[in-house]
């Protein structure tokens, strides 16, 4: 019989072939299989292979004691489950111990989001004139014009800009190919970073677009920590990441008028059900707005 590390290295394997799932996701799935794997071999004569429906529940009551919210218990649960339809497939089960042990319901949360003029601060707080600011100011403005998530935008190769057509080729969740539409303040800013990109470490030969200063790859951290200073710069005082710009880009085309599903396939959403959250946002802007300057507001 397959051993259960194995079983869960070659789980891991398939997702990454058949699914093209990110280093990140990937790691989130075997992180949730490994503590899984850990609870079970503390339970008598129990095995990934053996597992239980009490087992499953027994697990998750566990780790709700334990202080784990709703939303990953959920995404915990989501793991298994998946691990287990594999394991039917592969035939090396007959019986999915994970089967209608209903979802926690999660509460509808509204995303952080800037207001435009907040939006405008933080895209005019890096320095252009340093060379390390310039790269900066054309990664948010990018990341506000194209509404990328940041593992797209510190992936992003010279080979991902369409120069001529003002365009970028993305491959995002599930290896799903994407075209987005530049817009022209942030051509002009990659176009102002691009040519000076080669006085860098590894800007000759690098394909990665946006370098450290030691020539490599930008890291999602690396981007991350600099959004927080820019944002401090800015007199912002909202908790901000790399994906508020992408909130903030999806809510404002809404705000003026954008169709849900156009605002869907920029984000390279699957479903327009997530998509949908963006409209809250926009409506309750709608209803500040109408508070402040209808008559009977």
């Amino acid at each position: 019989m397959i051993a259960d590390v194995t079983v869960i290295e070659k789980f891991i394997e398939h997702l990454w072939l058949e699914s093209g799932l990110q280093d990140n996701t990937l790691s989130a799935y075997k992180s949730d299989l490994n503590q899984w794997q850990v609870w079970l071999f503390k339970q008598p004569e129990r095995t990934l292979l053996n597992a239980s429906r009490e087992d499953v529940l027994n697990y998750l009551s566990t780790r709700y004691m334990q202080g784990l919210s709703n939303r990953s218990q959920a995404r915990l649960l989501s793991s298994i489950s998946r691990f287990y339809r594999y394991l039917l497939r592969e035939k090396w089960r007959d019986t999915d111990p994970s089967a209608l042990i209903d979802r926690p319901k999660l509460a509808k949360t509204l995303p952080d989001h800037l207001s435009e003029a907040e939006v405008e601060s933080l895209l005019n707080a890096p320095n252009s004139d340093d060379f390390m600011g310039l790269r900066d100011k054309a990664m948010l403005e990018i990341l506000y014009a194209c509404g990328l998530r940041v593992s797209e935008l510190v992936s992003l190769k010279q080979s991902s800009v369409n120069q001529r057509q003002g365009v970028l080729r993305l491959w995002g969740k599930g290896n799903k190919e994407r075209l987005v539409p530049l817009g022209e303040i942030a051509h002009e800013w990659l176009d102002c970073y691009s040519r000076q990109r080669v006085i860098l470490r590894g800007g000759v030969d690098s394909e990665f677009l946006f370098l450290s200063n030691r020539g490599k790859a930008m890291s999602r951290q690396n981007f991350w920590y600099r959004i927080k200073q820019y944002a401090q710069l800015a007199g912002i005082r909202k908790s901000i990441s790399p994906h508020t710009l992408r909130h903030a880009f999806a809510t404002h085309l809404l705000n003026h008028g954008a169709d849900l599903r156009v605002v869907q396939l920029l984000l390279g959403h699957a479903s327009l059900s997530t998509t949908q959250i963006y409209t809250h946002v926009a409506v309750a802007r709608l209803k500040v707005l109408h508070e402040q300057h209808h008559p009977r507001g």
